[in-house]
């Protein structure tokens, strides 16, 4: 049979089109009986540091990095997701209770977030709100009500998640942290138990597995040696990774068959992970592991905008200046906690010492003008300023939980003795005080239960944390020319 020139052509077009759809379908599925490979990318205790602790170290950076290094987004086979504690950090993130940070993570393309302790600061109808607006689900199969022993759904809380990566179906098991009511406000989680950790693994990865699952994973908002310990009592399962947070650690390191990654803090960098899995023989194998820092990554353009869109929400809120300071002061500073804890006895009268965690202080205070945004960055904890009526025994005893984790106010020790700031007098272990501490201290963070038990019926002032600070800074009428640094030293005399 013979063709003019135009059938010709046609014939040669549908052969060319046909060759190119079967080399796109041999390029997209896998091999069959093939070793397929799925790569992890895993970050934990971001914290709201979306916009980076330093210059080039954002949420945008590192989706550029991505990007870059693995295809990320792109790439069918390379999933990214989180150890928990999202949100509470930076004014940008804790001023909207984590709205913003669940906008960025949204655009980053995350594949689940895990529970973290801090995800409660805001609340229980903040956290259903948040996970309401992700595009992710927030994970963890140890969360139990108290009532009836079942997972939190009302909260939108899942246990597991199940999602086909590369051709393999991949389970994602969450765990949050045993310590989270003692290190978020316990009254935020007074409903619920935290249960053991391989007790719900033992629960849910016989389901996971029923359900089709051929790799599974857990990310956790737990430290990595607890996870470590873990791994060997759960060798059994076949769990590939364990992804660790709370603790801030950068680590990638094998135990019993079983990857632990851990991707640090404040998106300063991640941990990854690359599997190979062959379907045949249903076994894996890790092919590389390790962590890296975020530098030099290109600025994804939409998560930028979407930083920069909440800085300026943030500014038109709090860029209020309320005073000038010419020296940083330090974090963990004896300066900032005089700053925090003299102020609050300026801002209430009736107290005679105060008490807060040195957990609960999240920043430092940079040289320059003094913004709401700092002290909210500094204080980023929902908390109020409560009166509690103790002796000077029950005091000591209250000291003795924790020596060296407590800013203390309105006394000073000198010799081994306790004394009052305000009168000299050694603290008298009969005489009553008024001690004022946070409502998170007081509700038993940090294992300061004693305070409940010597108070039941404790006042709560109903005055926001920050405020006696911001208050005390702006009644200084410190500037450029007048700052406030000797002002704040002259507290701690």
């Amino acid at each position: 049979m013979k063709m003019n020139l135009k059938q010709s052509n046609k014939y040669y077009f549908l052969i060319t089109v046909l060759a190119l759809v079967v080399a796109l379908a041999a390029c997209q599925a896998p091999p069959v009986g093939g070793q397929q490979e799925i790569t992890v990318l895993y970050t934990n205790d971001e914290h709201g540091w979306m916009q980076g602790m330093q210059s080039g170290q954002g949420a945008a950076h590192l989706l550029g990095l991505l990007s870059e290094e693995y295809g990320y987004q792109e790439d069918p086979s390379v999933i990214l997701f989180s150890g928990g504690d999202n949100w509470t950090g930076p004014a940008i993130s804790t001023w909207f209770e984590g709205q913003s940070m669940v906008e960025v993570m949204n655009e980053m393309g995350y594949s689940a977030s895990v529970i973290g302790n801090h995800e409660f600061d805001f609340g229980l109808e903040a956290l259903k709100q948040r996970i309401t607006e992700a595009d992710y689900p927030y994970l963890s199969a140890n969360i139990r009500n108290k009532s009836d022993g079942e997972i939190p759904r009302d909260l939108g809380i899942e246990p597991f998640l199940i999602i086909e990566v590369n051709g393999i179906k991949v389970a994602l098991i969450g765990l949050t942290t045993t310590l989270t009511p003692a290190v978020t406000n316990p009254a935020n989680v007074a409903d619920y138990d935290f249960i053991d950790y391989e007790t719900a693994l033992r629960e849910f990865v016989p389901a996971v597995k029923e359900q089709g699952a051929e790799l599974i994973l857990v990310p956790s908002h737990i430290c990595t040696w607890e996870l470590a310990a873990l791994a060997e009592r759960v060798s059994d399962l076949g769990i590939a990774m364990l992804g660790g947070g709370h603790c801030n650690e950068f680590l990638a390191d094998h135990v019993a068959g079983t990857v632990i990654l851990s991707g640090g803090y404040h998106y300063t960098g991640y941990a990854y992970a690359t599997f190979s899995y062959d379907p045949n023989s249903q076994e894996f194998q890790v092919v590389d592991e390790g962590f890296r820092q975020n530098k030099a990554g290109a600025e994804d353009p939409r998560v930028a905008e979407i930083v920069q869109d909440w800085k300026d929400k943030t500014d038109k809120e709090l860029n209020k200046s309320i005073g000038y300071l010419g020296s940083e002061i330090p974090r963990s500073s004896q300066t900032m906690q005089a700053l925090i804890t003299e102020s609050w006895l300026w801002g209430y009268a009736n107290a005679d010492i105060t008490l807060t965690n040195l957990g609960g202080i999240r920043d430092s205070l940079r040289a320059g003008a003094i913004t709401l945004a700092d002290v909210v960055s500094v204080l980023p904890f929902n908390n109020v300023l409560v009166d509690v009526y103790m002796t000077g025994d029950q005091l000591l005893e209250v000291l003795a939980v924790d020596p060296l984790g407590l800013a203390i106010g309105g006394m000073h020790k000198q010799g081994g003795t306790w004394f009052l700031d305000a009168s000299g007098a050694p603290l008298d272990g009969h005489q009553t005080y008024h001690v004022l501490v946070n409502d998170f201290m007081y509700a038993g963070g940090d294992d300061h239960t004693l305070l409940g038990e010597f108070d039941p019926d404790a006042y709560n002032t109903a005055i926001d944390w920050r405020q006696p600070v911001i208050d005390w800074i702006t009644a200084q009428g410190s500037s450029e020319a007048n700052p406030i640094d000797e002002m704040i030293t002259a507290l701690k005399d």
